[in-house]
């Protein structure tokens, strides 16, 4: 719901943030990756430092994915602009997609039985599939493939982010096995953002301001 002291606290937060420069958040976001490698060197990821680094890229992933879906509900609900920071959202969810993946096929499997993983388990095909539509999203995330495909083009090419989220936190689910709390936590959120793109409910949140 729209509130006067929600966009008071946006406009105060805007003009900070568009002085914030965009290769510091791909700087930061590239950060972690490096400090979870440095840890399953070390011995600081625990007894089985593969699984653990493969869970926390596909989560962090999750949760960036998560971040992208809510850059313009927050705008429109909130007034809070982050609108340049999305395409760097995505490419960086892009970016610990592949280091997961990698992670699976290099440290995992060693190159060993992948193609078979994909087709015999579920899980993996389902988060094949979700890579395999965040690729032209990554491809295009950019100015000139903006202005090659045209403007209306590239938003209906990029609606691909929304099965792709979900794709991602079904695998995420379809992972566990079992009914844990925060992968159903994730499949809520992002449910809930992608309800609030239906037209009746951005009509009721406008209406609300």
């Amino acid at each position: 719901m729209q509130t006067a002291q929600s966009f008071s606290v946006a406009q105060a937060l805007n003009p900070a943030l568009r002085r914030v420069p965009l290769w510091l958040v791909y700087l930061l976001g590239c950060l972690p990756p490096v400090w979870l490698f440095w840890l399953g060197m070390t011995g600081g990821l625990g007894v089985d430092p593969v699984k653990v680094l493969e869970h926390r890229l596909g989560e962090i992933a999750l949760q960036l994915m998560v971040a992208v879906l809510a850059v313009s509900p927050l705008r429109r609900l909130t007034g809070l602009n982050l609108l340049r920071f999305r395409r760097a959202l995505g490419l960086l969810a892009f970016l610990y997609v592949v280091l997961h993946l990698l992670t699976w096929t290099l440290l995992d499997l060693q190159l060993q039985g992948v193609w078979a993983d994909i087709l015999e388990r579920p899980y993996i095909t389902v988060g094949m599939a979700a890579f395999v539509l965040m690729l032209p999203l990554a491809l295009t995330s950019n100015d000139r493939a903006l202005r090659r495909l045209g403007s209306t083009a590239w938003r209906r090419l990029h609606l691909l982010t929304y099965p792709a989220a979900l794709l991602g936190v079904i695998h995420y689910i379809m992972l566990v096995r079992i009914w844990e709390t925060e992968p159903l936590v994730y499949l809520a959120v992002i449910l809930a953002l992608l309800a609030l793109r239906l037209p009746i409910l951005r009509k009721r949140a406008q209406g609300a301001g």
